[in-house]
């Protein structure tokens, strides 16, 4: 069975098109696709965002920015700058939109799996890169799947865990082959607001039968993305991280 792991859409409806496009002609024979939550924030369509996740069947577990959007009490967890995108973000969305954020579970346990957006086993805010080697192996514990899949940093990453000991380690496009006995914390990365350098969208597939991991790297045009986020008064720290 191949899985698609998404994360970290945030509004960006061209990049969010262009890696569904990939998907669909490069791998037609995908089982399911899995959002990590944020598929609101930051960008200028979170509605279509929203519409499209909901439209093509996408599973998805809630990222911080639906927890801000749909429930005001997590607003203080947001800085100044973020909570400014949050009030906008909700004046853009529908309330029909709102009330689905608001139902989005915090995690997903599936095919062997756990699907979280910060860090396991239920965080919406905690980032992996927080945790030194022994809390790491904590977290670990508090989980029974071999694999979480995370995101919220905004980067791609893999921690390995085996025998006591942890090992962090970058991902980059192409494919890996995870071994059966460890245990692992995959970083998805982001499709519409990387912070890596790179202003591809990138998402996963992950074969749970071979145990298989593709990193895919889709470019497009972020022009008129840019320019929406102009319009709409979203900050400009947002928009340059589109730009090659």
């Amino acid at each position: 069975m191949r899985i698609v792991v998404l994360s970290d859409i945030h509004a960006n409806y061209e990049a969010l098109t262009s890696v569904l496009h990939d998907i669909a002609h490069t791998f037609p024979d995908v089982s399911e696709r899995i959002s990590l939550g944020d598929i609101v924030g930051y960008g200028p369509d979170p509605e279509l965002c929203v519409a499209t996740v909901r439209e093509r069947g996408i599973i998805s577990v809630a990222g911080n920015h639906e927890l801000g959007v749909g429930r005001s009490k997590y607003r203080s967890c947001f800085n100044k700058q973020s909570v400014e995108v949050v009030d906008k973000t909700a004046a853009l969305l529908s309330e029909q939109s709102i009330e689905y954020l608001r139902t989005l579970p915090l995690v997903l346990s599936l095919h062997g799996s756990l699907f979280v957006h910060g860090l396991p086993p239920r965080s919406a805010f905690q980032y992996i890169w927080e945790l030194d080697d022994e809390r790491v192996l904590l977290k670990f514990s508090r989980f029974s799947e071999q694999i979480a899949f995370l995101g919220h940093t905004h980067e791609l990453g893999l921690v390995r865990a085996a025998d006591g000991e942890v090992e962090r380690s970058d991902l980059k496009e192409g494919t890996y082959t995870l071994d059966f006995t460890s245990r692992y914390m995959i970083n998805a990365g982001a499709v519409g607001q990387p912070r890596d350098g790179d202003p591809r969208a990138k998402y996963l597939v992950w074969d749970t039968d071979t145990h298989e991991l593709i990193v895919r790297c889709v470019a497009y045009d972020p022009t008129e993305t840019v320019a929406k986020m102009k319009e709409r008064g979203l900050p400009e720290r947002y928009a340059r991280r589109l730009l090659p």
